[in-house]
């Protein structure tokens, strides 16, 4: 999966969990202050990558610098994706 994809995954998500369509989402897309996501709409959002994007999520090993924008989110996902063999 690439940058791309990360992000279509990022964008199907949110539309998943805001209920709403994100058609200009970009990776400077701060996800609190322009989005409006709080800590648990972020824990949701992780739950609904994590089959997407292969990756699990440790709710008590997570950063919230990892979240600011769409692409810190997507620099986390790459980071913590499963190797698959």
């Amino acid at each position: 999966m690439n940058r791309t994809d990360l992000i279509k995954a990022i964008s199907v998500a949110l539309a998943e969990v805001m209920q709403r369509e994100y058609p200009d989402l970009a990776e400077d897309t701060r996800l609190f202050e322009d989005l409006h996501l709080d800590s648990t709409s972020i824990l949701t959002l992780l739950m609904a990558l994590e089959d997407a994007v292969g990756i699990e999520v440790d709710p008590e090993n997570l950063v919230m610098d990892s979240f600011r924008t769409v692409g810190t989110l997507a620099d986390y996902l790459e980071a913590n994706r499963e190797v698959t063999v």
